[in-house]
């Protein structure tokens, strides 16, 4: 079993991740290759593109929807995210595949099965050819099914209750109204949207697109990023089992844990060269939500709580030498960053250019 170090892996996720700015790179390479844009926040999403780019231009992920070459969607864990329309369906196919929305501590918070069932029918043929609010969204499921009692579910945290529909391949965002948010299909929203594959059949592009960009990773690492650890564990292991069967990924150990990477990766990450580039990421970058941030290779348990803070909110963070090595934010005097003594020296110089390129903005 190969062995490798944890410093080759960091340097290897960095490039693989896009943080040396390589030339000629479009906004739905950067997607695909992060498997999807956490897009909660849609500044954060824009920066997130940009800042893997050579010249700190922003609006392209804002570009990219308008003209449907990404789609906007509930994913991975249940948050908003930029997807390119082929990983989409694959992603939302092992979410659905773990049928959360079925749990008895699900119904009981939310909505019964067969009240999802029936929301679900309604939306797929009200959002058909067309993009509706929240709103109309909700009056035309209490329409189509007569059930009054919807009306309540719907607009009361009907977020949650949507996110099993998006899971099922039935429900995307549409174009914003001002501050309203809308939805549609996608399946006549995007080009090229041919519904879900099977879970098997999924599983088999969507590990190895994790593992390219964040491996090598436990299965644990794959699921917590995926739907935080809802899959059922024989169908997790079935699907890593599998590729490791066909050769597509192999087992090895960093530092003595054991972990997968993508077979045809092995050799790369076992020769990166070091790559000490300072960067300003901004919040829920997938940097960090890649790997999350229980990783201690990437963030120092004691300032895990510094990055992950309260409501979900993942701060802007200061990487160096491939660990997060401090947090910064934007104010009304320009930016300010907060380095972690023990994260050691940060180069001056590389710091106070990346501050100046947000700046800029």
């Amino acid at each position: 079993m190969t062995e490798l170090t944890w410093d080759r892996v960091r340097s290897w996720r960095m490039r693989r991740q896009f943080l040396d700015r390589p030339a000629g790179i479009g906004t739905e390479q950067i997607v695909e290759r992060l498997c999807g844009i956490q897009a909660q926040v849609a500044s954060a999403a824009d920066h997130a593109i940009a800042v893997r780019r050579p010249e700190h231009v922003r609006g392209a992920g804002a570009a990219a929807l308008e003209s449907r070459r990404l789609i906007k969607v509930w994913a991975m864990r249940g948050t908003l995210h930029l997807l390119t329309v082929g990983q989409a369906a694959d992603f939302l196919s092992l979410l659905g595949a773990a049928r959360t929305w079925e749990k008895g501590s699900w119904q009981r918070t939310y909505a019964t099965a067969g009240q999802v069932e029936e929301i679900a029918g309604a939306a797929r043929e009200a959002l058909d050819g067309t993009v509706l609010t929240r709103e109309q969204l909700a009056a035309e499921i209490v329409r189509r099914t007569g059930d009054a009692s919807l009306a309540e579910l719907l607009g009361s945290g009907w977020g949650a209750i949507l996110k099993p529909l998006a899971w099922q391949g039935l429900l995307c965002n549409g174009p914003g109204e001002g501050n309203r948010v809308t939805f549609t299909s996608p399946r006549t929203w995007v080009d090229g949207w041919t519904g879900l594959p099977e879970p098997d059949e999924a599983a088999l592009r969507a590990v190895p697109a994790y593992l390219g960009a964040y491996g090598p990773a436990t299965m644990d690492a794959f699921d917590q990023w995926l739907l935080r650890g809802a899959t059922r564990r024989a169908t997790l292991r079935g699907w890593f089992t599998s590729l490791v069967a066909s050769g597509e990924i192999t087992a090895v150990t960093v530092e003595g844990v054991p972990a997968y990477a993508r077979s045809a990766d092995v050799d790369d990450i076992g020769t990166a060269e070091p790559m000490p580039d300072v960067r300003l990421l901004p919040a829920f970058d997938q940097f960090v939500l890649g790997p999350g941030t229980k990783d201690e290779q990437i963030i120092a348990p004691h300032r895990r709580a510094e990055i992950s803070r309260a409501a979900g909110w993942i701060s802007p963070v200061v990487v160096a030498g491939g660990r997060v090595a401090g947090v910064w934010e934007r104010g009304g005097t320009g930016v300010t960053v907060t380095l972690f003594p023990e994260a050691g020296e940060v180069p001056a110089t590389e710091l106070a250019a990346e501050v100046a390129r947000i700046e800029k903005e």
